[in-house]
């Protein structure tokens, strides 16, 4: 399989993704990030996640203007990287085109355009003893120094009062239990679903979309089980042809070599030697 293949299989919708893509749980996400706001209303938010088809092009999480007033960029993370900050910037910038874009703005003429007000935001829900409220590219890239640019992301953990990002962080956590006692199964996501239904988490979009939930997280076991498969063949291979190389420099003849792959790797003769053809080096041959 072509590694463009399998960058196929990473592209997913997440169920983060997917609550965040109904407005009844925007508008909860909006207020969960600003409380003091009561007056904004779900018409006033539109959808900015970037979504390209590309395989190799950049998307994000989730994104959304609030008027003309804020964009705002969210992205979930359960593993922690400073990277993040990079690719908010990315995200950022990408954002930004597409919104002067898809109004007309003249970026080269002499009116100043409007600009969105930038929220960067992660909610992070692995597991972590030292948790930063920000994360800032000057600090963790440059010690801090003066740049050019900066970028401010504010880590999230937990929501409040039982409001739509608790509500998210609670379920991560439910799904993680449940990974642990039954593995990547169907029982495992069927469980997650049925104990947050009963807790009141997430529990009208789970009633709603309980089908689609579940078919998308077994999606993302496949495509994750895809992945660790195209990995362990990568490491295969690298680890056979090193093995092909040592044993010509030590001057063994191709036959031998073909014998000893197969031993080594497990492999059938016709394979094995399918591999040492391949990789052998032409030059002064051992026959």
């Amino acid at each position: 399989m072509e590694k463009t293949d399998i960058a196929k299989y990473t592209i997913k919708d997440s169920v983060f993704t997917n609550l965040f893509q109904d407005k009844k749980y925007l508008i909860q996400l909006y207020r969960a990030l600003h409380p003091e706001d009561t007056e904004t209303t779900e018409d006033e938010l539109k959808d900015i996640t970037i979504k390209n088809i590309l395989v190799d092009a950049c998307y994000n999480d989730l994104g959304f203007t609030v008027g003309d007033k804020i964009m705002i960029l969210t992205e979930a993370q359960t593993t922690w990287t400073m990277n993040i900050i990079i690719r908010a910037l990315m995200y950022l910038v990408q954002s930004y085109h597409e919104y002067f874009e898809r109004r007309n703005d003249n970026l080269y003429g002499s009116k100043k355009v409007k600009v969105p007000k930038p929220e960067l935001y992660v909610i992070f829900t692995g597991k972590r003893v030292n948790k930063p409220e920000y994360v800032s590219l000057s600090e963790e890239f440059f010690n801090g120094e003066e740049c050019a640019i900066d970028v401010k992301v504010k880590m999230i953990y937990d929501g409040k009062d039982n409001d739509i990002i608790s509500q998210y962080v609670a379920f991560t956590k439910v799904y993680d239990e449940q990974i642990k006692l039954y593995g990547r199964t169907r029982e495992a996501v069927t469980n997650t679903i049925n104990i947050c239904k009963d807790r009141d988490v997430l529990k009208e979009y789970l009633l709603s979309r309980e089908k689609e939930v579940v078919d998308m997280m077994m999606t993302l076991f496949d495509e994750e089980q895809v992945m660790r498969a195209y990995v362990e063949s990568e490491k295969k291979e690298a680890t056979v042809i090193s093995a092909i190389e040592i044993y010509q420099e030590m001057g063994l003849p191709i036959s031998e070599t073909i014998k000893k792959v197969a031993g080594k790797y497990k492999l059938e003769e016709n394979d094995a030697e399918a591999w040492v053809r391949k990789y052998w080096k032409r030059e002064g041959d051992n026959q």
